[in-house]
């Protein structure tokens, strides 16, 4: 099954903190068995309202595979950390699959604009 992950990481992360949570729930998917597809790391962004009266987070956009009975594992993990503010996770269906394979594959045919 096809499932996307969102989570917003608290903001006081470390940049060597917020790769090592990341690649944390990254191993623990293909460790049960799934497959990453994408990864997206949308770094310090504003809340649309205040979380633990935090205003920002670190979000972050993860594409994979996996069980069914995996999801409820990865759920639990994401409340046992404290650095999580926030997750969702959204299954994913054919036509929401075809559309990230599009859009990535998009944005890797596009060329870098420079400014002069």
């Amino acid at each position: 099954m096809n499932y996307e992950l969102m989570v917003i990481f608290t903001p006081v992360l470390s940049e060597e903190d917020y790769k090592a949570s990341q690649k944390k729930f990254a191993d623990l998917v293909r460790e049960h068995g799934g497959t990453v597809v994408q990864e997206n790391p949308w770094g310090l962004r504003s809340m649309a309202y205040p979380i633990g009266k935090k205003t920002t987070g670190m979000y972050w956009v993860m594409e994979f595979n996996a069980p069914t009975d995996f999801i409820d594992k990865l759920f639990i993990q994401l409340n046992r950390d404290e650095n999580v503010i926030r997750h969702m996770t959204t299954a994913l269906d054919k036509y929401a699959v075809e559309y990230n394979s599009k859009r990535k594959h998009l944005s890797k045919a596009e060329p870098q604009k420079s400014e002069a």
